[in-house]
């Protein structure tokens, strides 16, 4: 909803351009549960006349059936829409309203305070410039105050306002207020917070959220709304270094060739040589299009189109830059990883990994870290479970443009989604801080080896395993040996079978020959006269069924259960 002006009555074409030209503030509210994030913004919006009547009307409606604020109007209501969230009084999923003032438009995620959704939390964090962290007075800083300030640190949100609410509980004490403020600033110490204010409120009567409190007038700053309103973001974003990742190639006729994306960091202008990443080819912006024409500079979050003086090879997922100051690409980079899945993280499994608008097969090759977001303690791990954070190491199967988080947002963040099912499964903000030194196969040459067993891992989807095949008669394992190549050949398996006779002929020992084999990252399937320690030991004469068929049925049954295919 937009704030009333006169000019929609005397001039709606001026009053259309000022909204239009109006900064946009996209904040959340966070914290632990019941700290009364969803009545808080509804309360934003009632006392900044920003809720029509019947909107209103049917809220009293449904306060009188559901309502959890006693005598008051539960303005929480205005925001959790689902039904599960209206009978168990909590937000459960992310909640977004939109509304303006004379001076700025906004953006307000509601989040879910639940361990549970965290997940949902850090969705709602990525897009935002300000984060509300709600602590109730009561009960001071708690576990979720701590994990949630934590991912805003994460998803590098300058700005925080701290909002000490239900201070009408704690007889809107000073006390209390400069206790809980001494305790979180404690806490936050460990964090980069670089803008923190802090205000008492009550959420529920109203105090300091759009209005000065009169029972909090010991308290000398301005009240939220007022925060909201004025506080500096138009220096957040970075306005030196170019990028501009391609999300289409627009091609609408013979004389017509355009790039169309959103700048997520720089500005361009006509006559600007660029680089298109990775391949490292060159030309200069021609023009900068928009659907009202042809425009001298863009910046960032516009969506534009460019045109380029040359022919050059370019299409969705590369990114273009500034010939003066080309990053390098890499295959290999560190992050912090919010893993958001039910199913715990897989360390060497190949999952997608969507960077802005590319997707490339990969993985997390190895857990450097687990961080602990209530005492913010690392400790050693090699999974990731549900809301888990932890500091990991990415390998892709080709070089992207990976920057920073800090200091790029649009190309410092990714999520991993589930190749089998499309599910996001995590989010992830990279770490360039030279602690890792990346593999760039375009550009670097190496004298040592870098290849990891857990790169193989997840470039080729499986683990180096030793199969044999013995018993029975030389017809029956060779038939077995090559029947399972080649079923596994078909799954995709990178898998290789040698009989009794090429192993011979390798004049090699076996037992250091199938270590060779697991380490490239083989299925290797072979033919021998005994059991081999240490693989996986088929004998014919025990696998269930006369025919071959029964037989290789039972050897595939076998080795899922081993949990190698």
């Amino acid at each position: 909803m937009s704030y009333h002006s006169e000019l929609i009555a005397s001039d709606i074409q001026e009053y259309l351009h000022q909204h239009e030209n109006k900064e946009l503030l996209r904040f959340l509210t966070c914290g632990s549960v019941d700290d009364g994030k969803s009545t808080l913004i509804g309360r934003l919006l009632h006392d900044s006349k920003m809720i029509y009547e019947d909107q209103l009307a049917a809220i009293q409606k449904d306060n009188e059936r559901v309502g959890n604020a006693g005598e008051e109007l539960d303005l929480a209501l205005l925001v959790d829409g689902l039904q599960a969230e209206r009978e168990q009084g909590i937000t459960i999923d992310v909640a977004y309203r939109y509304f303006s003032t004379s001076k700025r438009k906004f953006i307000i995620a509601d989040t879910p305070g639940h361990e549970q959704y965290t997940r949902n939390m850090a969705t709602g964090a990525s897009t935002c410039d300000l984060a509300i962290i709600l602590i109730d007075a009561r009960y001071g800083v708690q576990v979720q105050t701590k994990r949630h300030s934590f991912i805003v640190s994460l998803l590098g949100l300058k700005h925080t306002v701290v909002a000490i609410n239900k201070m009408d509980l704690v007889d809107y004490s000073e006390e209390r207020f400069e206790e809980i403020k001494a305790e979180y600033l404690a806490f936050s110490e460990q964090l980069d917070l670089p803008d923190i204010q802090f205000v008492p409120i009550s959420a529920l009567k109203g105090d300091n959220v759009v209005t000065p409190s009169e029972p909090m007038a010991w308290f000398d700053g301005a009240p939220l709304m007022d925060t909201l309103e004025n506080v500096e973001i138009a220096n957040d974003k970075n306005f030196d270094d170019l990028r501009f990742p391609v999300q289409y190639v627009n091609r609408p006729n013979l004389d017509f060739r355009g790039y169309c994306g959103t700048l997520t960091s720089g500005i361009v202008r006509p006559g600007d040589e660029v680089t298109v990443l990775p391949s490292g080819k060159s030309s200069t912006v021609k023009s900068i299009v928009t659907f009202e024409g042809e425009i001298e500079e863009a910046f960032p979050p516009m969506a534009v189109t460019l045109t380029l003086d040359d022919e050059i090879d370019i299409s969705r997922g590369d990114v273009l830059v500034h010939s003066a100051s080309v990053p390098a690409t890499t295959n290999r980079f560190d992050a912090m990883v919010v893993w958001m899945s039910e199913e715990a993280m897989q360390s060497g499994r190949q999952y997608e990994v969507k960077l802005n608008t590319t997707r490339v097969a990969g993985g997390i090759s190895n857990v450097h870290n687990r961080i602990d977001v209530n005492t913010l303690e690392e400790s050693a791990a090699n999974t990731l479970a549900l809301n888990e954070i932890g500091r990991c190491e990415i390998t892709l199967e080709r070089p992207v443009v990976a920057d920073d988080y800090r200091s790029h947002h649009g190309t410092g963040s990714f999520i991993i989604v589930d190749r089998l099912t499309n599910a996001t499964v995590a989010a992830g903000m990279i770490i360039n801080d030279g602690a890792q030194q990346a593999v760039d196969l375009a550009h670097n040459l190496v004298s040592e080896p870098k290849v990891t067993a857990a790169d193989r891992m997840i470039r080729f989807g499986q683990q180096g395993a030793t199969v044999t095949i013995s018993g029975g008669t030389e017809a029956q394992r060779q038939t077995l040996l090559f029947s399972l190549e080649a079923v596994l050949f078909e799954q995709g398996r990178n898998v290789v079978a040698f009989n009794r006779t090429q192993l011979a002929d390798l004049d090699g020992n076996l037992s250091s020959l199938a270590p060779l084999f697991n380490a490239a990252g083989l299925i290797s399937l072979l033919e021998t006269d005994a059991a081999l320690e240490g693989a996986v030991n088929l004998q014919i004469d025990q696998l269930a069924g006369d025919t071959a068929f029964a037989q290789l049925e039972a050897a595939i049954a076998e080795l899922k259960a081993q949990a190698l295919i």
